[in-house]
C-alpha cells in the first residue's frame, strides 16, 4: 500500500488565511524587512516569494537587495536602522551571504524581538531550554505537517539528514523537545544507510537529488523531504519519491510539502512578533 502523502500546500493555505484574518485585527500592520546580498538566484526566488507572501497577507514588507561587495559594516547598520523601525517587526538576512561576510556576526547584529528566523543565539539558546516563541520557518513547518497529520513523536526514533542551523540543529531541538530519540547526519556520516534504516521518522534536507533510496528505510517510515534541487527542468527533493512512496506509510512531496510550510511559518513569526511588539 503506498504512504499517504502530508500536503503542504494545503495546510499551509489554511494557515495563511488565518494569518491574513488575525493580522487584520491588529492596530498596526505586521512589518517584514529581507535583506538580500548579492546575486543568487535561488535567493532572489525565495525574496520574491516572501514579498509576494507579505502582500498576499495583508503585511508591510521592505526589501533590501545590496551588492556582493557591501561592506559588513554597511549591512550592520542597516540592520540597527531596522532594529529601531517601529513599522518593521521581523527582520530575515537572506541566507547565503557572500562568503567574505560573517553570517554569524550579521545573525547576532538583529534584535531577538524580531529575529523571525531564529538564527540570533539569543533565540537559538531559547530553543534549547525549549521556548519555541520563534522557531527557525523550516523545522516549525516540518514540526507543524507531522503534528497536523497526527504523528506521534514521543519515544520515536527521529534521523535527521543535515545539520545545519537553518534546519538541522534546531529541529534537533525541537524533536528532543517533544521526547523523540534523535540522530543527526550529514555529509561526513560513515555510514548513512545504517541510520536511515533505523528512523520511525526521517526528515531530509540536503539538497542531494535520490539520496535516499527504498533500500535506506524501513516499511512503515515517516519520510518528511526538505531537500530541494533541479534536474532537468524539474523541481525534486533528496527523495526517490516513487520507490520509497511504496514502503513508506507517509511522505511529503517535492514541490508542495515542507516549502510552502517555510513561507507560512515565517508569517506566523511575524504576526506573533508584532502582537508582542
Amino acid at each position: 500500500m503506498a504512504a499517504r502523502i502530508i500536503d503542504g500546500r494545503r495546510l499551509a493555505s489554511e494557515i495563511r488565511e488565518r494569518i491574513k484574518r488575525e493580522a487584520s485585527r491588529l492596530s498596526v500592520k505586521p512589518g517584514l524587512a529581507a535583506v538580500l546580498v548579492g546575486e543568487n538566484p535561488a535567493s532572489k526566488m525565495y525574496v520574491s516569494m516572501k514579498r509576494k507572501a507579505c502582500e498576499e497577507a495583508g503585511f508591510y514588507s521592505e526589501i533590501y537587495e545590496l551588492p556582493a561587495a557591501t561592506p559588513e559594516k554597511k549591512l550592520i547598520a542597516l540592520i540597527g536602522r531596522l532594529n529601531n523601525s517601529l513599522k518593521i517587526h521581523g527582520i530575515l538576512v537572506q541566507l547565503p551571504l557572500p562568503a567574505r561576510i560573517n553570517a554569524r556576526k550579521m545573525m547576532e547584529a538583529i534584535a531577538p524581538e524580531k529575529d523571525v528566523d531564529c538564527f540570533n543565539p539569543v533565540s537559538m539558546g531559547r530553543l534549547a531550554a525549549g521556548d519555541e516563541r520563534f522557531a527557525a520557518a523550516t523545522p516549525k513547518g516540518i514540526i507543524r505537517l507531522l503534528e497536523e497529520s497526527k504523528i506521534p513523536l514521543e519515544g520515536m526514533e527521529v534521523v535527521i539528514v543535515n545539520h545545519s542551523t537553518v534546519v538541522g540543529k534546531p529541529l534537533a531541538l525541537m524533536m528532543l523537545n517533544r521526547n523523540a530519540t534523535v540522530s543527526v547526519c550529514h555529509k561526513f556520516t560513515k555510514d548513512l544507510k545504517g541510520h536511515t534504516l533505523n528512523a520511525d521518522v526521517l526528515v531530509t534536507a540536503a539538497g542531494v537529488p535520490n539520496l535516499i533510496e527504498a533500500g535506506m528505510v524501513k516499511k512503515g517510515v515517516v519520510v518528511i523531504d526538505a531537500g530541494i534541487a533541479k534536474v532537468g527542468d524539474k523541481t525534486v527533493g533528496d527523495v526517490d519519491f516513487d520507490a520509497v512512496q511504496k514502503k513508506a506509510s507517509w511522505i511529503t512531496p517535492v514541490p508542495g510539502g515542507v516549502g510552502p510550510m517555510t513561507i507560512a511559518m515565517l508569517l506566523e513569526n511575524t504576526l506573533a512578533a508584532a502582537q508582542n511588539q
